[in-house]
């Protein structure tokens, strides 16, 4: 098949009424992407499933000129495009029928990569939940330091996997709901940027579009289906979490859970997906590795930590008054020591992955 514009690509994800599946099906019955938006009218309207409604989406220029728009801002902001046809679409995501006809990326991973895990749960993490977060993705980086962690971006423990991978040097990925122009939320702006440099972010929607309920419902299906795995740390008995979960059980692809107590309401997702035999009861990464054959790397000696003698003015700062003072959260911390938020946000950001210090619930931080 001919090389198809990147113009078209977008335009064939924006066709309202059709989704990923029939739009699959209208190239296939044309021969070519291009061929949809050339296509008369009165010919669509008499393909099966396609009706005077959506041949009237189809026949409709604007979005052409609205994929132009978008092909012009991807172009300018070293943003990569994947199309389904394209040789190298991600091959986990091939295999699952509803995946992004046109997705875009920011980064600098391979989104082929031999091992690939996606690591969600609750937006109200506990410290428990935070803890077995950190112990599980440090256990498989000591093995498999070419693990790539997916998860997205949101509070809890979404944040935290991505946290944990980059502090134990893993690249990791946030799937958006949700354009590039936006960060959502936008507290988490800074390590967005940061894992841009070590992993990326990834997005089946337009630049401007903004976060709104079924993006994120939507955009789960990018989580299950890009990975091998999906493991979920602390999940309510409703949630995302469950649902994407859901769907990686409908793509056969493993999916694991770290179980919890029995009247534990942020553990009750996690009980119910392990007694319905629809994930694997895991309490540590040897957990994941026996499961999915996954052998471990030789391992390398543990990283030391920072030396203190290393560390600049500030850190040495922030190091010291939460030694004395055994933890405090970010505004006390910002009242202490006279340092902006912005700054200090960062500079704490910097210090958990150096191992310092670790961040707790209520951005409550003590020395690690």
């Amino acid at each position: 098949m001919p090389e198809v514009s990147l113009k078209h690509k977008i335009a064939l994800g924006l066709i309202p009424r059709i989704g990923d599946i029939n739009a699959r099906k209208l190239v296939s019955h044309f021969g070519s992407v291009e061929a949809i938006f050339h296509e008369p009218y009165r010919n669509l309207i008499k393909i099966p499933g396609i009706g005077s409604g959506i041949a009237k989406y189809i026949s409709d220029r604007s979005y052409l000129d609205t994929a132009e728009q978008e092909a012009e801002y991807i172009s300018k902001n070293n943003i990569r495009t994947y199309f389904y046809l394209d040789n190298d679409y991600p091959f986990r995501l091939r295999q699952c029928d509803d995946s992004p006809v046109v997705f875009f990326f920011m980064g600098n991973c391979d989104l082929n990569a031999v091992k690939i895990l996606s690591v969600v749960g609750t937006r109200n993490a506990t410290t428990r939940g935070r803890e077995i977060c950190d112990k599980i993705i440090g256990g498989l980086a000591a093995g498999h330091p070419d693990l790539i962690i997916v998860s997205g971006l949101a509070y809890g423990i979404d944040i935290n996997a991505h946290k944990a991978a980059l502090s134990n040097n893993l690249q990791t990925i946030g799937v958006l709901g949700h354009g590039f122009k936006t960060t959502y939320p936008a507290v988490h702006t800074f390590i967005a940027k940061e894992m841009v440099k070590k992993g990326g972010l990834l997005t089946d929607f337009l630049s401007d579009a903004l976060p709104e309920r079924n993006n994120f419902i939507k955009r789960n299906r990018i989580i299950a289906g890009l990975s091998d795995a999906t493991l979920v740390i602390e999940s309510g008995i409703k949630g995302g979490a469950l649902i994407t979960a859901d769907i990686a059980n409908s793509y056969n692809r493993d999916v694991f859970a770290v179980p919890g107590r029995p009247d534990d309401q942020w553990s009750a997702g996690c009980n119910s997906l392990i007694r319905g035999n629809k994930a694997v009861l895991t309490e540590c990464s040897d957990n994941i590795e026996y499961f999915l054959n996954w052998k471990p790397e030789k391992s390398k000696p543990p990283v030391q930590r920072t030396l203190f003698s290393e560390l600049d003015d500030t850190e040495k700062l922030i190091y010291e008054l939460l030694m004395k003072q055994g933890e405090l959260t970010i505004d006390t911390i910002c009242r202490s020591l006279e340092i902006p938020v912005y700054k200090l946000s960062s500079q704490l950001l910097q210090m958990e992955f150096k191992g310092l210090v670790k961040c707790y619930p209520g951005n409550v931080y003590r020395t690690g």
